[in-house]
C-alpha cells in the first residue's frame, strides 16, 4: 500500500471498550494508521485492600498512548450524545463497553457502530458468550464484527471468524486467544467496510441463544451433576468466578483446575479416594489444583496434607 491509499484508508474512529478484551483492538486499530479520536471506558473503579479508584485496562493503555479518553456513567443525556456527535467520526469501533448506546449515539458516526462480539451470532448474544460456549459443551465459538443496532446483538455481520475451543481450555486461556482474533478482525473489517466491499449479512432466525451475565453463585460445584458437566463449570470460571465447593463444615474451597475420572462410583458428594477424587451424578470429577481462603494455590496432594479429606467424607450439595 502506498502513502495515497494508506491515508485515504484512514479512519477518525471513536474506541469503546473497557476491559482486557477490548485492549488489543485498540491497539491494533493505531497501530493500522486510523486516527483515534477519543477512547470512551467505563468510569474507574474502587478496587485492591485500600479500594482506591483504578481505571480501566482500556483507559489505562489509551491514556499511556496519548489518546483522549472519556468515561461518562451514562450516554443517556442530551450533553452526553452532543459531545460524541462533536467528534465527527467516521465510525465507531465497540469491544465489551459495557454501557448501552442510545440511538443517537448509534446514528451518529458515518459509517455506524461496530462491534465486535465473542461468539459465532446468533447464538450466546449477551454478556458471557465466552464463559456460556464453554458451559455448553461448544467445541466451536469465535468473532463476529456486525453492525449495532438497538436489539441486544442483533445487528448484521460484515465479519466472522471461527476458532475450535480446546478440551482442557479455560475462559482465560479462550479470552485472550478471541481477543487477539478479534483485533486482526476489526482492523480487516473497517478496511473492507470503508472501502465498500463488505456486505452486512443479517443474522439467522434460527439459533438463537442468550449469554447471560455470570452470577458468584453459578460457580458452586453441585455434585449431582455429571463429572462432565462439573468439569466444564470449572474451566468457564477460570479466572472469575471461580469454580468452587463447601466442606461439611461450611469452608469454601475454590476449584482451579480439575480432571474427569469416568470409572469413579459413590454417591453424589463421596469423596471415593485419597486423591480427593468425587463422586457426581455420573463418574466422578478429580480436582488438580484448589485453593482454601487465605492459603496460596496447591496441588491436590500438597492440599491435602494441610487439609486432608479423606475417602468416605461427604461434601454437601448446594442448599
Amino acid at each position: 500500500m502506498n502513502e495515497t491509499d494508506r491515508e485515504s484508508s484512514r479512519l477518525r474512529l471513536v474506541f469503546m471498550g473497557t476491559p482486557d478484551f477490548a485492549v488489543p483492538a485498540l491497539l491494533a486499530l493505531g497501530e493500522a494508521g486510523h486516527e483515534i479520536a477519543c477512547v470512551y471506558a467505563q468510569p474507574p473503579r474502587p478496587a485492591g485492600r485500600g479500594q482506591r479508584l483504578q481505571p480501566s485496562p482500556v483507559q489505562a493503555v489509551a491514556e499511556a498512548r496519548g489518546w483522549p479518553v472519556r468515561t461518562p456513567s451514562s450516554l443517556r443525556s442530551p450533553q452526553a450524545q452532543a459531545d460524541f456527535a462533536a467528534l465527527d467520526a467516521d465510525a465507531a469501533v465497540v469491544a465489551a463497553y459495557g454501557l448501552i448506546l442510545p440511538q443517537a449515539v448509534l446514528d451518529s458516526p458515518r459509517l455506524g457502530c461496530l462491534n465486535i462480539h465473542a461468539s459465532l451470532l446468533p447464538r450466546w448474544r449477551g454478556a458471557a458468550p465466552i464463559q456460556r460456549a464453554i458451559l455448553a459443551g461448544d467445541r466451536e465459538t469465535g468473532i463476529c464484527v456486525m453492525q449495532m443496532e438497538a436489539g441486544l446483538d442483533t445487528g448484521p455481520v460484515l465479519l466472522e471468524r471461527s476458532l475450535v475451543i480446546g478440551d482442557r481450555e479455560t475462559a482465560q486461556g479462550l479470552h485472550d486467544r478471541l481477543a487477539s482474533l478479534g483485533a486482526g478482525l476489526i482492523v480487516e473489517a473497517l478496511a473492507g467496510w470503508g472501502a465498500g466491499r463488505l456486505e452486512p449479512q443479517l443474522q439467522a432466525s434460527d439459533g438463537v441463544t442468550y449469554a447471560a451475565k455470570l452470577e458468584k453463585a453459578e460457580a458452586r460445584l453441585d455434585w449431582r451433576r455429571t463429572a462432565v458437566e462439573l468439569e466444564r463449570q470449572v474451566r468457564a470460571f477460570t479466572p472469575w468466578p471461580g469454580a468452587f465447593f463447601e466442606t461439611a463444615n461450611g469452608t469454601r474451597i475454590k476449584v482451579l483446575a480439575a480432571e474427569l475420572v469416568a470409572e469413579g462410583r459413590g454417591h453424589p458428594g463421596e469423596v471415593i479416594d485419597d486423591a480427593l477424587t468425587v463422586a457426581c451424578a455420573t463418574g466422578a470429577l478429580r480436582p488438580v489444583s484448589l485453593q482454601r481462603p487465605g492459603k496460596a494455590p496447591a496441588e491436590t496432594a500438597a492440599f491435602l496434607r494441610g487439609f486432608p479429606l479423606p475417602a468416605g467424607s461427604r461434601l454437601p450439595p448446594p442448599g
